[in-house]
């Protein structure tokens, strides 16, 4: 058996988290011969559901999980950190000024972030779920300036999970049709609905599942989580790409630096690297300026509120 990592789930008495846990402490996300010590961390009125959650953690009996550590106190959590899983974010309230959300988690993630700095391991891998995940994440690392900035990622996995559900891949997949393989795109012949409805569904299907639950999608964003974590931590399969926010810098798709956007990258040896040259249609274009002029807008409004916090 290797030594034991640690793992940091935050907002460890939530919803996410619940569906979560159990993965990480089974082996699915560290590997089978990977010991664990888990370190659950959430704010001080959730510490009662949090001992629930450690029973339940306990009661499962997992062989790899060597210990499980709940708290309210960063100095804690954060400490000699291997890996740090940053779920816990302020939720949008009815009635909540887009802008007072994100001075809200603004103050979170530049607490946590030096928080990172100050007690966690400099190889710490960092994986922000809680939204705004961008911004939040960027924020994170600007107040971490002794670990590297690729070591920060934010979850775009759910998405692209889901465009995988509706449709895999369309630029590259290929079907069956009358026993010739073709592109989707000349098979469909309806690039309105996947230029519409398509990347609608796909926008909008967390509303869609709280509309359905009364809850958000929980289980679904846990699993992206396991996805985005292992394939850090084990690389990416041959041939393949996957979607993660990562720092800007570099990039050859015309993002522009400085910014934690999502793209295709290719993971070795716990590194990511771009994946260049994918042809970008004008559709694409359009909507990849919009959202880094979204990012933008947004990371100027958060450095605003990171020098007066």
């Amino acid at each position: 058996m290797s030594e034991p990592i640690r793992v940091l789930v935050t907002g460890a008495a939530g919803q996410i988290a619940y569906s979560l846990l159990y993965s990480i402490g089974n082996g699915s996300v560290f590997g089978k011969d990977q010991p664990i010590i888990l370190v659950l961390l959430d704010i001080t009125p959730m510490m009662g559901v949090l001992d629930g959650v450690l029973m339940e953690l306990q009661d499962c009996a997992l062989p790899l999980l060597k210990d499980v550590i709940a708290t309210d106190k960063e100095d804690v959590a954060f400490k000699d950190l291997d890996v740090a899983i940053l779920v816990g974010s302020m939720p949008r309230r009815e009635g909540m000024e887009r802008k007072d959300l994100l001075k809200a988690n603004v103050k979170i993630f530049k607490s946590q972030g030096a928080a990172l700095d100050k007690y966690a391991k400099k190889s710490v891998k960092v994986i922000v779920v809680g939204n705004p995940a961008n911004t939040n994440c960027l924020t994170a690392s600007k107040s971490a300036p002794s670990i590297p900035k690729e070591n920060f990622s934010c979850l775009t996995r759910l998405d692209h999970n889901r465009a995988k559900a509706q449709y895999p891949d369309v630029n590259h997949a290929k079907v069956k049709l009358q026993g010739k393989e073709v592109g989707v795109y000349e098979a469909l012949k309806d690039d309105s609905w996947l230029k519409g409805e398509f990347v609608t569904t796909v926008q909008q299907r967390g509303a869609a599942v709280i509309k359905a639950r009364k809850l958000s999608s929980a289980m679904s964003a846990a699993k992206a989580i396991c996805d985005h974590v292992r394939d850090i931590w084990f690389g990416t399969p041959e041939g393949e790409f996957v979607s993660m926010g990562v720092i800007s810098d570099g990039n050859s798709y015309g993002v522009p630096d400085d910014l934690l956007y999502s793209f295709p990258v290719v993971i070795k040896n716990k590194t990511w690297k771009f994946v260049e040259g994918l042809p970008i249609n004008d559709f694409s274009r359009e909507k990849m300026d919009l959202t880094a002029k979204e990012l933008t807008e947004e990371k100027e409004s958060a450095f605003e509120f990171l020098s007066s916090a």
